[in-house]
């Protein structure tokens, strides 16, 4: 399968299910109940707003682990991720925070879903959590060993991260795509919520054939000026109560997002300007 096989729209909008803290997490309340209420919750707030597909991750799991999570994450994280699999009908990915690839695999795989979402796929970086190596070379073997057709939507010049050696992000995005196998690339800002340069996804889409995704920072009024760049965008932060990616989804602005994303699918060509 590929990317755009999965959505009925050729710049589909994914919508982040930012989990509550999952057991186990020091920010854990100590009931999962309230965990399924409020993805389904906003699960459902996006189906009916018209985004296109999802990605639930262990958003508020903080601080993260570098690498492997505990076999507690992945059990809550499966859980949750198959009712909304089940319930909501949209196509659906995985992120599991900080870089745990492979339980992204294996629990995509088991659910259903057919996307993941590695932060390091390859190469180094250093962050919040120390030096974060990727581990694609295993990731992708498990995907074959588990005879998964499940996607990897990896980032390059990942946020809340520098590179541990500055090779540049046409190098990055070229290792991706020719050695790292990956089926799409996201492009991001600096943190969650930060803009991604449009400078940024020019460079990433000279250097590559895959899609490539916004990753962070997209909002109605800077849409426009990528739209036309990228293959897709996914969505956190605006979409919640005052922008603020530790709050919950507001069902208003995932209706003014859709809005916008909808103006500039109707302006062929579209440029700065074009949503009034």
């Amino acid at each position: 399968m590929r990317f755009n096989e999965f959505f009925s729209n050729s710049k589909p909008v994914i919508g982040c299910i930012h989990l509550m803290a999952l057991p186990g997490a020091p920010l854990y309340g100590g009931s999962m109940r309230p965990v399924y209420e409020q993805a389904l919750s906003e699960a459902h707030i996006f189906k009916q707003n018209g985004i296109d597909g999802l990605i639930v991750e262990n958003f508020r799991d903080q601080p993260f682990y570098p690498r492997r999570v505990p076999v507690e994450t992945v059990a809550a994280l499966a859980a949750v991720a198959r009712d909304i699999v089940r319930d909501i009908g949209l196509p659906t990915g995985i992120n599991v925070l900080r870089n745990d690839g492979d339980a992204a695999m294996a629990i995509a795989t088991a659910v259903q879903a057919q996307f993941i979402r590695v932060n390091v796929h390859g190469g180094a970086v250093v962050s919040e959590q120390g030096i974060i190596e990727g581990v694609g070379h295993l990731t992708t073997r498990l995907r074959s060993n588990l005879r998964s057709n499940v996607l990897i939507l990896a980032d390059v010049g990942v946020k809340h991260a520098a590179p541990l050696a500055d090779r540049g992000l046409a190098t990055e995005t070229k290792d991706l795509t020719e050695r790292g196998l990956v089926d799409a690339i996201i492009v991001s800002g600096e943190r969650t919520g930060s803009e991604t340069s449009a400078s940024d996804v020019e460079l990433v889409r000279i250097n590559t054939a895959l899609p490539v995704l916004i990753g962070s920072g997209a909002t109605p009024d800077n849409i426009v000026k990528i739209y036309d760049k990228v293959d897709g965008f996914i969505v956190g932060s605006y979409l919640k109560s005052d922008g603020k990616g530790e709050k919950f989804v507001d069902p208003q602005r995932v209706t003014i997002l859709m809005q916008a994303v909808k103006r500039c699918a109707e302006v062929p060509d579209s440029k700065p300007g074009g949503i009034a």
